[in-house]
C-alpha cells in the first residue's frame, strides 16, 4: 500500500501581470502546467491542458493513461487554439506525476513536456528527474554551453517543445519505484531560474511538512527576483509498503545494484493522501537496462585491463605522415576560422537588432559573437525586412553592418514609425546562435488549484502581448 501526501503553492510573482500556471493536487494525479501566448492565451492553454489531463485519467490506473491522457491534453489545447483566432499560437509545458499500477504493484509514473520540471529528493540528495525540451539544453548537451551559462543564456526561455503548438507532441515518460520518504517536487521554471538546486534541496531537507516546503520555495523565489510566476507541488511517498525491502532482497543477489533507502516519514498533516493497491517488489525496465549497462562497463573494463600491448614500433616514415597531416589540418583549420569569423550580420536579440559577428548559424565550432548591442526595437522595422534580420543579414564589414541599421532606422523614419536611435559601442564575446530569435517572454495570470481541483485566475485588465521565439518554424516559444 502507497500512501502519498502533498502540499501546493502558486504566485505571479513581481514582474507580470498576471499568473499563467495552473496546478493540479487531486490525489493520486499532480501536475503544473506554465502556458505562454498571448493576452489570455497563456493562461487558457494551461488551463485546458490540466483539465484535459485530469478528465482523461479519471478511473486510469497505468503509466500508458498517463501518457494518452497527457497526448489528449495536447489535442484539447491545439483544436481550442484552432477555433479561437484570439488564441492562436498558445501553448503550455505540462509536468504530471501520478500513482499507478503495472501488474498489480504500485509505480510513479512521470511525464513531461517543455521546460517545467520534476525533482526526486531522495536520501538528502535532490536529482532532476525530467529534461527541459529546451534550446539552452540542447546546447548543453552539445558541448556548446556550460549548465552555468545556460542559467543566464539570453535565448534560456525558447523552448522545443510545448503542448497544443501541433495536432501531436513527443512526450517523455518514466516509471519510478516508490521508495518511503522519498519527496517529490514539481516545479514551473519560475522556481529554478531564481533559485538554485543547492537551495531548492535545502529547503525540502529542512522542512517536514509539503505545504510548508511549497510555500517556502515560492517565497525564495520571490525573493531573489520573481521575475516570472512561480507554481510548486511538494509530494511525499509516506509509506511503499515496504516496496524498497522487497526490491532489495529480490536483488541482492546483484552486487553492482544500489537499492534506494528512504528519508524518513513525509507530512502527516497537510494536503491529500493517496492509496492504491498493495506494493510488492519490482524491476522497473529503466533501472533493470541501466544495471545492464553498468556490467557491460565493468567486463569492458576487466578486458581492458587484462589486455596486452601489441603496437609496431613507431618510425621515422610514420612521424613524417602525422606531422605533415597535422600541418595540412591546421591549415585547413585556420582556413575555416578565416571564412567563419570574416564577415558581419545583423538579427535579433530580445527586442533590439544586434550586430554580429561571424556568419549566421555559426560555422562548425565557430559560433558567431556579439559585436554592437543597438538601440534599435525590431518593433520600429518595416515588417518586410523582418525575415532578414532573423536569418541574418550579413554585411562585409562592420562598418556596412552599422549602415544598415541606420538605413532600416532612417527607413522606419520615412514611413511614419520608430524613433531615432542610435548603436552602442560595446562589445562583447558572448556566443549567441543567430539562427534562433528570442524577444522576450510572455506575461501571465492563474491562481493554485486547491487538492482534488485545477485553478486559473482570470486576467488582471489588460496586458501587453508579448513576443515568441523559435529554434525553427514548428519550435514553440517560451513562457
Amino acid at each position: 500500500m502507497t500512501e502519498l501526501r502533498s502540499g501546493s503553492s502558486t504566485d505571479t510573482g513581481k514582474v507580470r501581470a498576471n499568473n499563467q500556471d495552473t496546478l493540479l493536487v487531486a490525489a493520486p494525479l499532480f501536475a503544473v502546467a506554465d502556458g505562454m501566448g498571448g493576452h489570455a492565451a497563456g493562461e487558457v492553454a494551461s488551463l485546458t491542458a490540466v483539465e484535459a489531463l485530469k478528465a482523461a485519467f479519471a478511473d486510469k490506473r497505468t503509466p500508458g493513461d498517463l501518457a494518452d491522457a497527457a497526448a489528449d491534453a495536447n489535442r484539447s489545447v491545439w483544436e481550442r487554439a484552432q477555433a479561437d483566432p484570439k488564441l492562436r499560437g498558445m501553448g503550455t509545458t505540462l509536468v504530471a506525476l501520478a500513482l499507478v499500477q503495472v501488474a498489480g504493484e504500485d509505480r510513479l509514473a512521470v511525464i513531461n513536456v517543455g521546460d517545467s520540471r520534476i525533482y526526486r529528493l531522495h536520501r538528502g540528495e535532490l536529482e532532476q528527474i525530467t529534461t527541459d525540451h529546451s534550446l539552452v539544453q540542447e546546447l548543453v548537451e552539445l558541448g556548446q554551453i556550460t549548465e552555468v551559462e545556460a542559467e543566464t543564456h539570453p535565448q534560456r526561455h525558447v523552448l522545443t517543445r510545448a503542448l497544443g503548438v501541433d495536432p501531436e507532441v513527443d512526450i517523455d515518460r518514466l516509471e519510478i519505484l516508490p521508495v518511503k520518504g522519498d519527496r517529490y517536487l514539481l516545479c514551473s521554471d519560475g522556481l529554478p531560474r531564481e533559485v538554485s538546486d543547492n537551495q531548492i534541496a535545502s529547503v525540502l531537507r529542512r522542512l517536514a511538512r509539503p505545504a510548508e516546503a511549497a510555500r517556502q520555495l515560492v517565497a525564495e523565489a520571490r525573493a531573489h527576483g520573481g521575475n516570472d510566476n512561480i507554481t510548486v507541488v511538494v509530494v511525499d511517498v509516506v509509506d511503499d509498503g515496504d516496496q524498497a525491502a522487497a526490491a532489495s532482497e529480490a536483488l541482492a543477489e546483484d552486487p553492482g545494484v544500489v537499492i534506494p533507502l528512504g528519508i524518513g516519514e513525509g507530512d502527516d498533516e497537510e494536503a491529500t493522501g493517496s492509496r492504491q493497491g498493495p506494493g510488492r517488489r519490482h524491476r522497473s525496465s529503466s533501472g533493470a537496462e541501466r544495471r545492464a549497462e553498468r556490467r557491460a562497463e565493468r567486463r569492458a573494463a576487466r578486458r581492458t585491463a587484462r589486455a596486452e600491448p601489441t603496437g609496431r614500433p613507431v618510425t621515422l616514415r610514420v612521424v613524417g605522415f602525422v606531422l605533415g597531416l597535422m600541418a595540412l589540418l591546421g591549415a585547413a583549420l585556420v582556413a575555416i576560422g578565416v571564412y567563419a569569423r570574416g564577415s558581419y550580420f545583423v538579427g535579433v536579440t530580445g527586442e533590439n537588432l544586434t550586430i554580429f559577428k561571424g556568419r549566421p548559424g555559426g560555422l562548425l565550432w565557430f559560433d558567431p559573437t556579439v559585436a554592437q548591442h543597438t538601440t534599435l526595437p525590431v518593433t520600429e522595422v518595416l515588417p518586410s525586412r523582418i525575415p532578414d534580420l532573423q536569418s541574418g543579414k550579413e554585411e562585409a564589414t562592420l562598418a556596412d553592418a552599422v549602415q544598415y541599421v541606420r538605413n532600416l532606422e532612417q527607413e522606419a523614419l520615412d514611413h511614419g514609425i520608430g524613433t531615432t536611435t542610435t548603436t552602442s559601442t560595446s562589445t562583447t564575446t558572448t556566443t549567441i546562435p543567430p539562427s534562433t530569435t528570442s524577444t522576450g517572454a510572455a506575461p501571465t495570470t492563474a491562481a493554485p488549484a486547491g487538492a482534488g481541483a485545477t485553478t486559473a485566475a482570470p486576467p488582471a485588465g489588460a496586458t501587453p502581448a508579448p513576443t515568441t521565439a523559435a529554434t525553427t518554424p514548428t519550435s514553440p516559444p517560451a513562457p
